[in-house]
């Protein structure tokens, strides 16, 4: 009875460690699911003359199907983007958001040839949305979809998905509207001028980054402020 009652005693404590949650397991998996918390730096603007950060985006591109989604996965970096380049990038809050899709988008569609004619080569909106979102928005804004087999997104204003906000803590550009509008981490307002991944101009809306802010400042980010400065600085 002596041996049975600690064969079963031993067997107990095994099935017990065995069933017991790993406390290595739980944390490795708890760290997994979370994302990196955002640190100060990451609202802190980047200063004109400052490098532009080196991100690689995943954007979905154009194949050759008769599929009715006929993309695929595509890296695009920054260097991709604004190497030996000058572009200029605005970035908002959101897609299908509401200045964002009334004004800010529409305002630099609109003066998109007249950039290209004062030496900019693209013309980029930013948002920390995914591609699909992007690509929707897009469509919904009445852009001319660029069909060409590899192309990524449009024909004028190309649409950035920072999905992971990398690009955007790297300009110090990371806002959270939790409260406010029930938004994540997300862009603030700005447009900028990248030259060769040099950050020539900056417009920062409010002057700096400010968290769970009420207003959704919009003064110095549009397409006209960029328009006048572009043709200031091509005298």
């Amino acid at each position: 009875k002596m041996k049975f009652s600690l064969f079963v005693a031993a067997n107990l404590l095994i099935s017990a460690k065995a069933f017991a949650p790993s406390t290595v397991a739980r944390a490795s998996t708890s760290m997994s699911s979370l994302s990196r918390p955002s640190l100060a730096e990451h609202s802190t603007p980047v200063k004109e003359g400052d490098a532009a950060p080196s991100v690689t985006f995943r954007t979905r591109t154009r194949i050759e199907s008769d599929d009715e989604n006929p993309f695929d996965w595509k890296d695009v970096t920054s260097e991709d983007l604004f190497k030996g380049k000058k572009a200029v990038i605005f970035s908002l809050p959101g897609a299908f958001t509401p200045t964002c899709s009334t004004t800010h988008l529409p305002g630099y569609e609109a003066v998109y040839e007249e950039m290209k004619a004062l030496g900019v080569d693209d013309v980029y909106c930013l948002s920390v949305n995914d591609a699909f979102v992007m690509r929707q928005w897009g469509l919904h804004q009445g852009l001319t979809e660029d069909k060409t087999v590899g192309s990524n997104g449009f024909e004028k204003v190309k649409l950035i998905p920072d999905g992971a906000a990398m690009f955007t803590r790297g300009m110090g550009m990371s806002a959270t509207w939790e409260v406010e509008r029930g938004f994540g981490e997300r862009s603030w307002r700005y447009s900028a001028v990248i030259n060769d991944m040099k950050v020539e101009k900056v417009f920062i809306e409010g002057g700096g980054v400010e968290q769970e802010f009420g207003p959704d400042p919009f003064e110095v980010s549009d397409a006209g402020t960029m328009l006048e400065y572009l043709k200031s600085s091509s005298k």
